[in-house]
């Protein structure tokens, strides 16, 4: 084969596979508004996309014993999964030792965006918002961050200060 049959050659398959990847491999289908409404459920620092609801600490200890205490410990000291409490002046060292909602977590609408999208384990995303503010308000109350009949709902939850909320910097483009 010469040099000028080869480069003809080489512009066929890239423009074959280029031609190729345009039209894709025609498996499923485009999803619809509603799906993807499902899946946007981000929360933000600052509260935005907290859903409607309410939740204090003294009810979500009943969620956590029925959903959360097989993985997590009776006082979300871990084992087998991770530990949620405790942890307080671990992180000084070159390697964190102890990172837990109380001891690393900058933001407490963090919590709520976790334990909504992944939480428990087995049933991601089955929790009802009552019970995800409940849950988030007694892992806030187990780090003493929170009192027991606290009630955490769209408007209190960004306004709670985290221990390690000064521990991270916020990332500025261009510096």
């Amino acid at each position: 084969m010469s040099m000028r049959e080869a480069i003809v050659a080489a512009l066929l398959v890239v423009f074959a596979g280029v031609e190729a990847r345009a039209e894709g491999p025609g498996l499923g289908r485009a999803a619809s508004a509603s799906e993807i409404l499902l899946f946007d459920i981000s929360v933000g620092p600052d509260g935005a996309g907290l859903p409607p609801g309410a939740g204090s600490a003294r009810q979500g200890r009943l969620v956590y014993e029925a959903r959360c205490i097989g993985c997590h410990g009776e006082q979300g000291e871990g084992k087998p999964n991770d530990r949620l409490v405790g942890g307080f002046g671990t992180l000084k060292g070159e390697r964190p030792a102890v990172k837990t909602i109380g001891s690393y977590w900058p933001y407490a609408t963090t919590v709520f965006d976790y334990v909504r999208r992944a939480m428990p384990f087995d049933a991601p995303k089955s929790l009802t918002n009552d019970e995800v503010f409940a849950v988030t308000a007694y892992l806030l109350h187990l780090n003493g961050i929170i009192g027991e009949d606290e009630r955490v709902d769209a408007r209190s939850l960004p306004k709670i200060e985290m221990p390690n909320r000064s521990g991270f910097t916020p990332y500025v483009a261009g510096r």
